[in-house]
């Protein structure tokens, strides 16, 4: 794989800010006393990623040691199948997708945005990749180590229960795409990969082609086209070159699948666990 170039501090269209926990935070001993004149530089990181915003601050701090900016570039290849399980990417923002790869076809079984990571499957035992992992969508992540991780992990258990929520989050999205593959008609499989990768980028502007959407999904192109021509018809997309731009979401989701409803409402339990009490996240504007 291409070295990744590294941030000095992670990206701009992050959206929840987070105080870096400090020595004195956790060791009340070594706070400045009153009128001693210390000040201290105003350390701030921001978080996007779903899994790291859930973890309470010193638990970022500690997987946050061994966290690495890293910019994912269009196409790029974070793990092929039957190869090691390096790293782990906890994704910041843009797309990746994850594939089914065999006699030079490929067939897309989800997309991970900023609600989840990319290599879990290290968590449960797996030291081998099973998929092929490629930035659809360019963007940032947060790079680990995998024996760094399953050391924080060991150390936090925190750490290791939202990982391991996520992760099954993610399998119960590549089993329904599975089921939807064989038992839903093209035009609902095509509004629900839509409306998940909207989900998943946190936008509505999709920089992909109807080849791309046809291949992935393993749909006729034409069939493809009709389909999208239908929704622009109906005011719900709109076609430019490279580019597809959701108008209405809400009546495109209700022209989508019950696949959508399933894996949305998994996803849903990531981003807002119970229990878990989050820092407040900005409204989003739309664009």
């Amino acid at each position: 794989m291409t070295v990744l170039p590294t941030l000095r501090y992670p990206f701009a269209s992050t959206a929840i800010e987070l105080n870096d926990v400090t020595p004195e935070q956790t060791n009340p001993s070594m706070r400045p006393r009153p009128g001693t004149g210390i000040v201290r530089p105003n350390k701030r990181r921001f978080v996007k990623n779903a899994i790291l915003a859930n973890l309470s601050l010193q638990d970022l701090a500690a997987i946050g040691e061994f966290l690495e900016p890293v910019v994912l570039t269009e196409r790029m290849v974070l793990q092929e199948p039957k190869k090691n399980l390096n790293h782990v990417y906890f994704i910041d923002s843009g797309l990746v997708s994850l594939r089914v790869v065999a006699h030079g076809s490929m067939l897309e079984t989800a997309v991970v945005g900023y609600s989840g990571a990319v290599g879990l499957s290290l968590v449960v035992g797996g030291n081998i990749a099973t998929q092929q992992s490629v930035v659809l969508f360019p963007g940032g992540a947060l790079r680990i180590h995998a024996d760094h991780l399953r050391r924080v992990m060991s150390e936090r258990p925190k750490i290791l229960e939202g990982v391991l929520r996520y992760y099954q989050t993610l399998s119960t999205h590549c089993a329904q795409t599975a089921l939807c593959g064989v038992r839903h008609e093209l035009e609902r499989r095509l509004a629900s990969w839509v409306c998940l990768a909207c989900d998943a980028l946190d936008g509505n502007v999709l920089p992909v082609t109807h080849d791309y959407v046809s291949v992935a999904l393993g749909l006729p192109r034409s069939g493809v086209t009709r389909a999208l021509l239908r929704f622009e018809e109906q005011g719900l997309i709109r076609k430019m070159r490279g580019v597809l731009q959701v108008h209405d979401q809400k009546r495109l989701q209700q022209k989508a699948c019950c696949c959508y409803g399933v894996i949305a409402s998994t996803y849903a339990c990531v981003d807002h666990p119970a229990g878990v009490e989050r820092l407040p996240t900005p409204v989003r504007r739309p664009t």
